[in-house]
């Protein structure tokens, strides 16, 4: 009842507008859905508690739970949580709902939107009334009807109005539904450990990393050898050059 898509799906098909059935400017009544997305993130290790209070301002405030997708991400100190959630709310706690999620940690994103579907709900009750009044004079023919041809064909029509009938009465409900409850999406997620990603050196690895600097400092000792004794040679004759002078 709170979804309705294939039924607005049925009437939007079937609709003849809004200039057909009647003008919504003058309506005062406006019917205006309300829909919003929040999402937050929550300190690490929080989750459950997170969980447990978003829960009970669903039952404190008589909203529904419509769909809940928890995770786990990573593993052992890099795991985290996260949760998305749709609820159903009455629109006239709507404004109080999302001030109590957006207190539930930081908000990160948040968006909402109002549509006014007036003239949806307009065309949608005309089109009712004006099938109504064709079943009425379908029933007052088939209770005037003497031939039991005519009466058969009268009751073939009476059944598939009403099926009309009701079909229009399920989608006027489905757009009341629309307006009196309003639908929040939410997603909390656990911040990442700062320190998630720095591990501890193993033995095993400093002394590969010595072997290693070691192996690179003996390299460079015997590239650089060939030039020091060069230059300790060069160096010796101008030394002696000099002393003999």
């Amino acid at each position: 009842s709170f979804g309705g898509v294939a039924t607005e799906a049925m009437y939007a098909s079937k609709s003849m507008g809004s200039n057909d059935f009647g003008d919504s400017a003058g309506v005062t009544d406006r019917k205006i859905t309300k829909t919003a997305w929040l999402n937050s993130e929550i300190e690490l290790g929080t989750f459950e508690a997170v969980n447990q209070k978003l829960k009970f301002i669903v039952t404190s405030t008589d909203s529904y739970l419509l769909n809940e997708n928890v995770n786990i991400y990573d593993s052992g100190k890099k795991s985290y949580h996260s949760g998305s959630y749709t609820l159903k709310v009455d629109t006239k706690k709507y404004e109080v709902i999302v001030s109590q999620l957006k207190a539930i940690g930081e908000v990160t994103s948040f968006s909402d939107n109002a549509q006014d579907i007036t003239e949806r709900y307009v065309d949608i009750k005309t089109e009712l009334e004006a099938e109504k009044e064709r079943l009425k004079k379908f029933e007052q023919m088939y209770a005037e009807a003497t031939n039991v041809a005519d009466k058969i064909q009268l009751a073939d029509r009476i059944f598939s109005q009403e099926k009309t009938v009701k079909y229009l009465e399920d989608a006027l409900k489905n757009v009341d539904s629309q307006v009196d409850y309003s639908t929040i999406s939410v997603t909390f997620t656990e911040k990442q450990s700062e320190y998630a990603y720095i591990a501890v050196t193993k033995f095993s690895q400093l002394i590969n990393s010595l072997v290693d600097s070691f192996n690179s400092l003996l390299e460079l000792v015997f590239m650089a050898l060939p030039w020091a004794v060069g230059a300790a040679l060069v160096w010796g004759a101008v030394w002696l050059v000099r002393r003999r002078r």
